[in-house]
């Protein structure tokens, strides 16, 4: 029986309209989006605002399913209403549509409870393909967005692993890019060539590297 009513459930969320609410202050964009959703039965569009204030208004007593959140709008940002409804709206899912591609905004969005980040060149298919993945539990980001957050993901996970060198370890690293040889950061750091060798081998098996230049890379965090 549970699992009857299980499958039921989930039949009624997916066949049941998608419930979106749209931020956006400028009339031809808003516009545009109403008349995307307004045509698509798989979507209810609930309300459409021109700013922040009044959405921030709104939206705990809407509980959209979906909000499509623009970051430059008078007076708030979007990214500020986020964070003024999220607690109030915990089901509510958040798309940023926005021009903005500087990682500054797309990271300030994300960690705001943005959970997904499109951006206004995306066609008119995409966006409502977005909508949908979102509401299945995915995080759509256009293709320039994603690369960004890889970026940062792999960068994060270089500056990680560097913090796992000794100091004596970054030491012989910085000499080592430096282009000395062995011999000469031994002298440089009065120790024997023997304890290099070993502290270049710890080094390359922290960093997962195979050798100086892999090692070098990493450091600067080009890899």
């Amino acid at each position: 029986m549970f699992y009857r009513l299980l499958i039921a459930v989930t039949l009624f969320l997916y066949m049941a309209p998608i419930k979106v609410c749209i931020v956006e202050d400028l009339k031809e964009i808003r516009e545009g989006l109403i008349s995307l959703l307004t045509l698509d039965e798989r979507f209810e569009l609930l309300a459409a605002f021109p700013d922040a204030e009044k959405a921030a208004e709104e939206l705990v007593a809407w509980q959209p399913d979906i909000v499509i959140m623009d970051i430059n709008l008078p007076g708030m940002n979007g990214i500020d209403c986020i964070k003024k409804v999220k607690n109030e709206c915990p089901a509510t899912q958040f798309i940023m549509f926005t021009i903005y591609e500087d990682d500054e905004k797309v990271f300030e969005a994300l960690s705001a409870g943005a959970s997904g980040y499109i951006l206004k060149k995306t066609s008119l298919t995409k966006i409502t393909e977005s909508l949908l993945e979102l509401r299945q539990g995915g995080s759509p980001m256009s293709t320039s967005i994603a690369r960004k957050v890889i970026d940062r993901f792999h960068s994060k996970s270089a500056s990680d692993k560097m913090t796992q060198l000794t100091l004596r370890e970054n030491e012989v690293l910085q000499l080592l890019a430096k282009g000395l040889l062995y011999k000469e950061i031994a002298a440089r750091l009065s120790i024997t060539t023997g304890t290099v060798r070993q502290h270049i081998h710890n080094i390359y098996h922290k960093l997962h590297v195979q050798n100086r230049t892999e090692a070098i890379n990493k450091m600067t965090g080009k890899v």
